[in-house]
């Protein structure tokens, strides 16, 4: 996976790559096994749980940009 969007669904995510739920959980997102999460956005998901989907994607990015380094 190059990089995460905004509109990227929280299952899609994942399913590319599911090393990044430890990020997920860490922010505060526990529920993202269950089935509703999978067909959120990960700005709807930052939203419902108060985050600031910019700064959760930018940790993800750099997360991504130093593990494919």
């Amino acid at each position: 996976m190059k990089e995460v969007t905004k509109d990227m669904l929280i299952g899609q995510i994942l399913q590319e790559d599911a090393t990044i739920a430890p990020i997920l959980m860490a922010s505060g997102m526990h529920c993202i096994g269950c089935p509703a999460s999978q067909g959120e956005s990960l700005e709807e998901a930052a939203m419902v749980h108060g985050l600031d989907a910019d700064e959760l994607i930018l940790k993800i990015n750099e997360y991504l940009a130093n593990k494919n380094a």
